[in-house]
């Protein structure tokens, strides 16, 4: 008698486990159809950073606390020769205006988080791009820690300030010279590196 109960208690158990070995293995394949919400939101992070880095295509966020130039030389819209090399194919091309703002623009040298060479007086970096930035100008040779993204390493780097120019900085777009590829967003120039089309 005890034989059989112990039979019928080793059938019950074995159903049961199979019933539920079943259940998990169709909801493991139902997760594994869908993506969760947690791997759509890093693609799309992944996706934002591919942009924000493209050489082509400088960073388009504009600083806090960035004044708009009231009355500025060269108009958003406007088009103007570029007359500096801060970058290859820049020199002698047509920049189209996109931004205009009053602020006090820097040269500094810096050696780039990424553990490449130091560079040297590079032109520009405004002061809402530096780290405690306040309404006082920094000093010539003073050390400074840098917010700009400009280009790899630049983000968090120490740098020294070299000159002061308070001035208009433009953004803007153009298409380089060498490659003929579009840049858009480029900061910054200032207003004596730039000339009217005529």
């Amino acid at each position: 008698m005890s034989w059989k109960y112990a039979f019928i208690g080793f059938i019950a158990i074995f159903t049961i486990l199979t019933v539920s070995a079943c259940e998990n293995s169709n909801t493991e394949r139902e997760n594994a159809s869908q993506p969760s919400e947690v791997n759509i939101t890093n693609v799309k992070n992944s996706n934002e950073i591919k942009v924000e880095k493209n050489d082509s295509v400088m960073d388009e966020i504009i600083p806090k606390g960035l004044r708009v130039a009231a009355n500025p030389t060269f108009q958003i819209g406007s088009k103007a020769y570029i007359h500096t090399a801060h970058k290859a194919g820049m020199e002698g091309a047509k920049a189209t205006i996109v931004g205009a703002y009053d602020t006090i623009a820097y040269t500094v040298s810096f050696i780039p988080t990424t553990g490449e060479g130091k560079i040297s007086n590079h032109k520009w970096v405004i002061h809402e791009e530096i780290k405690g930035a306040d309404k006082h100008p920094f000093s010539i040779g003073e050390e400074v820690i840098l917010e700009a993204d400009h280009m790899k390493g630049m983000r968090g780097a120490t740098a020294t300030i070299n000159s002061i120019n308070k001035t208009t900085v433009y953004m803007i777009n153009y298409v380089s010279t060498i490659t003929d590829k579009k840049v858009t967003n480029h900061k910054w120039v200032v207003e004596d590196e730039l000339s009217a089309i005529d």
